[in-house]
This record gives structure tokens, C-alpha cells and sequence, in this order.
């Protein structure tokens, strides 16, 4: 399945949020959500978040 293929199928199984994985740098796996609505975004590499909300990035106070 490509980026062209994705959105067809969020619509056709009437998906309403995604859930991003991804690993930190010491492997391990973290996670974001997303509405639907922010798909396009999302795949063309325009969704940021912020370090310090997710454990084991940054600390607030830097």
C-alpha cells in the first residue's frame, strides 16, 4: 500500500483518528494520534509535535 491508496481506505473503513508510531533513539516505541482530517498532512511530512509531551525526548525545562 502507498500514500495514494491510504486515504480510500481511511474513508471506506470510516476511520476517525491514526495513531503514528515511531521509535526514539534508544528504541523504543512512541506514539501520536491524529484526527483523519490531518492525513494529507500527515503524509507529506507537515505534522511536527511537541518534544517535550512525549516522554523521554525533552525535558520542559530545556
Amino acid at each position: 500500500m502507498d500514500g495514494k491508496q491510504l486515504p480510500h481506505l481511511v474513508k471506506e473503513h470510516r476511520v476517525s483518528a491514526l495513531r503514528l508510531q515511531f521509535t526514539d533513539i534508544l528504541g523504543i516505541i512512541k506514539s501520536v494520534a491524529i484526527p483523519v482530517s490531518q492525513l494529507g498532512k500527515a503524509l507529506d511530512g507537515q505534522i511536527m509535535f511537541d518534544g517535550s509531551s512525549i516522554e523521554g525526548f525533552v525535558r520542559i525545562e530545556e
